[in-house]
């Protein structure tokens, strides 16, 4: 499937992250943006799911409201968008390209901060395209 390329979703993805709030982007610099075509094998079998196609976004790490002053500086979170999904909700829902990768960041990046999904909705809304 064609469409935006992984260079496109990263640009896009990283713009989304520039226009959070300052105290949002603050929290958010140690977190590594990544673009894979689709999750692997492991990130399905832990969240249970068995198609890769419903699978557009993952945040993997403790969130910021579960960490405790013991937590060591292992691995950064990672927020990783899987293009091909991504693409084909984009085609199933006729949803745009900036509208869908801003919905999946920031909903991703939501649990970074322990967000309701409620939450996540006003700081959508907050942020625009």
């Amino acid at each position: 499937m064609r469409g935006p390329s992984t260079a496109d979703f990263e640009a896009e993805a990283l713009a989304v992250l520039a226009r959070l709030p300052e105290v949002f982007r603050r929290e958010l610099e140690g977190v590594v943006l990544r673009v894979e075509e689709f999750a692997t094998d492991e990130q399905l079998d832990s969240l249970g799911i068995e198609d890769p196609w419903d699978l557009t976004g993952l945040y993997e790490g403790v969130a910021l409201t579960e960490r405790s002053q013991w937590d060591g500086d292992g691995l950064p979170p990672v927020i990783t968008l899987f293009r091909q999904p991504l693409l084909a909700e984009m085609e199933d829902t006729g949803v745009g390209f900036r509208a869908l990768v801003a919905h999946v960041v920031i909903h991703e990046a939501g649990h970074h901060f322990g967000l309701s999904d409620e939450d996540m909705h006003a700081l959508e809304d907050s942020v625009g395209e």
